[in-house]
């Protein structure tokens, strides 16, 4: 007899994949572009959502139905699959995303409590704040009941209490929109989602799911790949939730967040509004439990992928990736950021399009032809948007259709996954002749 997850425990695996979703770029990014794209911000939201909450909904799917990173690469070189994975592993990890969260608990969690706060405080905190996320990621067994079942249910309460108390009680009026969001709302959310890095770490945490299912004791393939699916949409309900309600926020705090410079500064701003001096409390748990649930699942990541591959073990993996966590945390969340940008948009398209690959391989004839094909040119033409983010001179490749946007890698993928269909199909029939 095939075992079955209980309803509370599809809801746990659930709970527990939104949670490692939701982390700092989560948070800070919406209320920011909610507030630039002023009213416009129903479009912006929608491409944000698109990228924030479709893509690795999708992307979750495709690991279920691929069965893990092995069955999405498996028509790339081995080493051209490994080193895929390292770089993911290596930007949702101790590069930047992990280092990000825990900036961002101590920028908006904790320093506003401090009188006169510093490097040190900074790396006081570092070393307290990713201790605790290693002694979480060490009981790697035990993530679906420590996460699912007892930190996110808390964190989904603080945010559903903030989502309501926006839409009851809106701090100003929508005015009107600035800067990329006059003209291309659509696409400059779109764009703004990647910040999130929401389909790498798709890519990354299925395999983590997976391995959480398989302890509980689910071994057949097709049960597995079900509640794997059901996660995710749980998830991305979830996110869907946290967006629209931080979008409208954004959208309506142009007079009490005057001045601010992120999507942290806003938050708070608008949180000590609505509440006073409590509301900086409840915006500390939010960002504290939604940082440290994130940095849990992605210390816990990339350990299990890199014992994989090396020698060490995933406990001594857990050790040295949340230590190198906490060193590069004291760089600066400003820094991390501009240095992230590009590098999103470099990688960004390549994942997207691998995602897209795992539905149409079925209809490819040359699937490794076609994947090489795909592949090469969503990042040859990526790394132009990528270049034109760090400010180079590109104005020769101005011709090239949404390249004003930043996506001039999109028509062409697209033309690339069309092309694979008929050069494979050619390559075929010139062998068998």
């Amino acid at each position: 007899m095939t075992k079955r997850l209980k309803l509370v425990d599809i809801l746990a695996l659930g709970f527990m994949t939104f949670a490692f979703f939701l982390g700092a770029g989560n948070i800070i990014f919406p209320p920011q572009a909610g507030m630039l794209a002023g009213d416009h911000y129903t479009a912006a939201m929608i491409g944000f959502l698109i990228t924030a909450v479709g893509l690795p909904l999708i992307g979750i799917i495709a690991v279920a139905v691929a069965g893990g990173w092995k069955g999405l690469t498996r028509d790339l070189p081995t080493g051209v699959a490994t080193l895929m994975a390292v770089l993911i592993f290596i930007i949702i990890g101790p590069a930047f995303a992990a280092p990000r969260a825990g900036l961002v608990a101590y920028e908006i969690g904790f320093k506003p409590f401090l009188s006169a706060p510093g490097q040190l405080e900074l790396g006081a905190f570092s070393v307290v704040f990713f201790a605790v996320a290693m002694f979480f990621s060490l009981s790697q067994g035990k993530l679906i009941d420590t996460i699912g079942k007892f930190l996110t249910p808390l964190l989904f309460a603080a945010l559903a209490i903030l989502a309501i108390a926006v839409i009851i009680n809106p701090q100003g009026d929508v005015v009107a929109a600035q800067g990329s969001y006059v003209e291309n709302a659509l696409t400059t959310g779109f764009l703004e989602g990647y910040n999130t890095m929401d389909t790498f770490a798709a890519l990354m945490f299925g395999m983590l799911i997976v391995d959480v299912i398989r302890k509980k004791g689910i071994e057949d393939n097709k049960a597995t790949c079900m509640y794997l699916i059901y996660a995710g949409i749980i998830a991305a309900a979830g996110l869907a939730f946290v967006y629209v309600s931080l979008f409208y926020l954004g959208s309506t705090a142009s007079v009490v967040a005057q001045g601010t410079q992120n999507g942290g500064e806003i938050m708070a701003a608008y949180v000590d509004a609505l509440f006073g001096p409590v509301g900086q409390m409840i915006l500390a748990a939010i960002i504290g439990l939604a940082c440290l649930t994130t940095v849990i699942g992605l210390v816990s990541a990339c350990a299990d992928y890199f014992s994989s591959l090396t020698s060490w073990t995933y406990r001594r993996w857990v050790v040295v990736v949340a230590t190198v966590c906490a060193v590069v945390a004291n760089v600066g969340l400003k820094q991390l950021i501009a240095i992230s940008i590009p590098v999103l948009f470099a990688l960004y398209p390549v994942a997207i399009a691998l995602i897209g690959l795992t539905f149409i391989r079925r209809w490819l004839p040359n699937p490794a032809l076609g994947y090489r094909l795909v592949l090469g040119v969503a990042l040859l033409f990526s790394l132009l948007d990528a270049a034109k983010v760090m400010g180079a001179d590109m104005s020769a490749f101005s011709f090239l259709p949404l390249f004003d946007v930043g996506m001039a890698w999109l028509l062409p993928t697209l033309v690339a996954m069309g092309v694979a269909k008929f050069v494979g199909s050619r390559a075929n029939a010139l062998a068998e002749a």
